[in-house]
């Protein structure tokens, strides 16, 4: 006995042979059907195709004309962000806890944005000091540079262990460092190349507060002396927005022929004078001074 659907041994293969000679198809051919020449159109309503049986599953056949049994998005939609749970509708951009930035030229035109990348625990724990890795993007979603800082000290009693952060351009590529310098009152930096060479030196105030005023970092020659060739500015941005939010405001200046790649380390070094002087973590006041 055969399976159903499968021909018996003692039946003859298909096509079947008739007496005559003549071959026969498997299934008989209609004539007269709907599409033939001089047939009549076909009534109101007539689905041409497959007819699903009722009771069993429908299959489908990948082809041009198949349908797809679970159509997904076009490809390079972007894929839906799962939600955080308990949060109400258009509240979920103030979960985000991680510091972001956006970097502008002087007409004011974004030209980079910034995204710090942390888990809670580093940042409750070490504050501040902590250490991080940051992204900075251009206007089309391209990580241009990257921005490691690894967890040091900031005090002027730990000389051994300073702040230090290393700049990327592109990602995987050093071309930078900025390096803190120990000193008793002021907070003094290094511009550092690839092979951790000064070419710069970066020095702050006394005191890094800022009442009604700009606070200067002033950027000058390898051996610090002279007149300043450059600047990074924490800038005053008004009474209310100082005493009630955490938003910072910094400006950059430097000679227009000065290499591409030391102006990516100054845009590491205001960053690093950001978390060092102007970050406030919960309840910890921000530092002013080079002691604290």
């Amino acid at each position: 006995m055969s399976a159903p659907g499968y021909p018996s041994p003692q039946q003859p293969p298909y096509p079947n042979s008739q007496q005559g000679g003549i071959a026969l198809p498997p299934y008989p051919v209609g004539s007269g059907g709907y599409g033939d020449p001089g047939s009549n159109a076909p009534p109101p309503g007539f689905q041409g195709g497959y007819q699903p049986v009722p009771d069993q599953p429908i299959m489908y056949q990948p082809g041009p004309g198949g349908p797809a049994p679970h159509p997904g998005p076009p490809y390079g939609s972007p894929v839906p962000v799962p939600m955080p749970t308990g949060v109400p509708p258009g509240l979920e951009y103030l979960t985000q806890t991680n510091n972001q930035y956006e970097i502008k030229n002087s007409l004011g035109q974004k030209i980079f944005t910034a995204k710090e990348k942390n888990d809670c625990c580093t940042r409750n724990c070490c504050g501040a000091l902590r250490s991080f890795d940051m992204k900075i993007k251009d206007n089309a979603d391209r990580e241009v540079i990257r921005l490691i800082r690894p967890y040091r000290c900031a005090s002027c009693w730990c000389p051994c262990c300073l702040q230090e952060m290393e700049v990327q351009a592109p990602p995987g590529t050093v071309v930078g460092y900025v390096k803190q310098d120990w000193h008793p009152c002021y907070p003094k930096f290094s511009i550092q190349g690839p092979n951790k060479e000064t070419l710069m030196k970066l020095e702050g105030p006394c005191m890094a507060c800022n009442c009604c005023s700009d606070v200067n970092f002033d950027l000058k020659g390898k051996d610090g002396t002279g007149d300043p060739i450059g600047r990074i500015s924490k800038q005053w941005t008004g009474l209310l927005k100082e005493a009630f939010t955490d938003a910072d405001n910094f400006g950059i200046q430097f000679p227009l022929d000065m290499d591409v790649k030391m102006k990516a380390v100054l845009m590491g070094a205001c960053f690093l004078i950001d978390f060092m002087f102007f970050e406030k973590v919960g309840d910890a006041n921000q530092r002013n001074t080079v002691f604290s």
